[in-house]
């Protein structure tokens, strides 16, 4: 499981999750793993290139995989990210409760389709 330090979010054009994971071995090294939606332009993609990706700096940044499923658990404390690439388990100990009231809000609002199985958001 990754430990997250924080979560920031933006909602706009792009609606973008970013997770700022580290190593409790070394806390000033962070790295972001990145879920980002841009609604307003993906129209003008190709239907298998539609919907959220997501990257992570840690694997290879160029390489981009897409959101299939999150789920959250607030007894757990825990965020889990299932990709056409991969699963994640984030645990959101550390981390604010309003950032992640905003994690949850932004989730939703990437899910307008229902593309996206969300569990616990």
């Amino acid at each position: 499981m990754k430990l997250v330090a924080f979560i920031s979010t933006e909602t706009g054009d792009d609606l973008i999750v970013s997770f700022g994971v580290y190593d409790p071995d070394e806390p000033t090294e962070i790295v972001s793993l990145t879920v980002l939606r841009t609604p307003r332009y993906e129209g003008l993609l190709p239907e298998e290139e539609r919907g959220a990706t997501v990257s992570f700096e840690e694997e290879n940044p160029e390489d981009n995989a897409y959101l299939l499923a999150v789920g959250y658990s607030p007894s757990e404390r825990c965020v889990s990210l299932r990709t056409n690439a991969g699963d994640y388990a984030l645990d959101v100990r550390k981390v604010d409760p309003q950032e992640l009231s905003a994690m949850r809000r932004v989730f939703q609002k990437m899910n307008f389709d229902d593309r996206i199985q969300l569990s616990g958001i």
